[in-house]
């Protein structure tokens, strides 16, 4: 990151503090107050959103990857993207994103609230790192590797949508404990969990990998990469590219406070295509931005010369927009030649492409 915009992001983390803390002293009045419209303008009806449905139309999406990522109605949903997400007919302060919860209790350091909430959010929706480090070191069980390895394609499809589904059902939650997360529009919420789900789960991965061994804890089993791999060249492209930028996270031997950091700005990276509320997120970005670097120049010192961990973690992030669409990729690959597959609901409403076009 360039100089110039590393003092932009500070500026806005400057203007953001003086907001909160005027917030904070004085009732604002009732002219900052602007009526949030409901979501998708009528196209996610109030009753049904409120229900843990959808309405009975579709609503398009941009996609950051370059397709159109279409939201197909789900007469079920197992588990529901949707749920306690804020109601169409809450009005808000839209000058206020960060709950005043948090702000009441940020009488010091905002940065130290954040880094403090977000790595027990982290906390709470993963396993214990103690119990990840105790698998490492139990020896493998030759006889579940090869298990998965003798996995025809569409078991070994099914197995991972499963597992990657547990992963995200926590991922969601992780979301919701995010200051000023539930207080974007429904229509965000949802934009950024369905765009940004698949890379914190890369992210979270990275944890979950013994460099050692070069495998990754997989439910209850540590499996090296060639366990998933399957005769499709795209599929082990795909595979090779997940461990390879996991690997690259892993590396740089993060706490698990940095981690959560990482997480919350990779969601809310504001570059993506089709937000409504971009000034509210970006200012929600900038305060990860300003907390991660505070935690991260003070634990680690440059890797090279003048390139930081955070300068490295930056530059990820295309490769996360890269592996989603090679996942994409895939998986309408997949479904063309398994067209009676059924994946897990949530897996299902979040990587929903029913055809080609899509990806155009």
């Amino acid at each position: 990151m360039s100089k110039k915009q590393r003092e932009k992001v500070e500026d806005e983390v400057r203007f953001h503090r003086a907001q909160m803390r005027a917030q904070s002293d004085a009732a604002p009045d009732s002219s900052v107050y602007d009526t949030q419209t409901p979501s998708s303008s009528d196209q996610l009806q109030h009753t049904n959103y409120n229900s843990g449905g959808y309405s009975n139309n579709e609503v398009g999406y941009g996609s950051p990857y370059g397709y159109s990522a279409s939201v197909t109605p789900q007469q079920t949903m197992q588990y529901d993207i949707s749920a306690d997400y804020v109601d169409s007919t809450t009005y808000e302060p839209r000058s206020t994103m960060i709950d005043p919860e948090f702000i009441s209790h940020a009488d010091g350091d905002i940065n130290d609230v954040l880094i403090k909430t977000l790595a027990e959010a982290h906390a709470n929706t993963n396993t214990k790192l103690e119990s990840v480090h105790d698998m490492f070191r139990k020896p493998q069980d030759l006889s579940r590797i090869l298990y998965y390895k003798n996995l025809g394609q569409e078991d070994l499809w099914l197995d991972c949508a499963e597992k990657l589904t547990q992963m995200i059902q926590n991922i969601i939650e992780f979301a919701k404990l995010i200051p000023g997360f539930m207080r974007l529009s429904q229509d965000d919420q949802i934009l950024l969990l369905k765009t940004g789900s698949f890379e914190l789960a890369i992210v979270r991965m990275s944890r979950l990998l013994d460099l050692s061994q070069n495998a990754v804890l997989y439910g209850d089993v540590m499996l090296p990469q060639e366990a998933f791999y399957t005769s499709d060249s795209d599929e082990m492209r795909l595979v090779s590219r997940i461990f390879q930028t996991a690997k690259s996270i892993a590396e740089l031997k993060l706490t698990e406070t940095e981690l959560a950091l990482y997480q919350s700005l990779v969601l809310l990276w504001p570059e993506r295509n089709g937000v409504r509320g971009n000034t509210e997120i970006q200012r929600l970005f900038n305060l990860s931005m300003n907390a991660i670097r505070q935690e991260l120049e003070t634990n680690h010192a440059p890797l090279k010369g003048d390139v930081t961990v955070l300068d490295t973690l930056l530059n990820n992030i295309p490769n996360f927009r890269d592996i989603s669409i090679l996942h994409m990729e895939a998986l309408s690959k997949f479904k063309q030649q398994h067209p009676n597959v059924v994946f897990p609901a949530l897996y299902k409403e979040l990587f929903s492409i029913d055809s080609q076009q899509d990806l155009t």
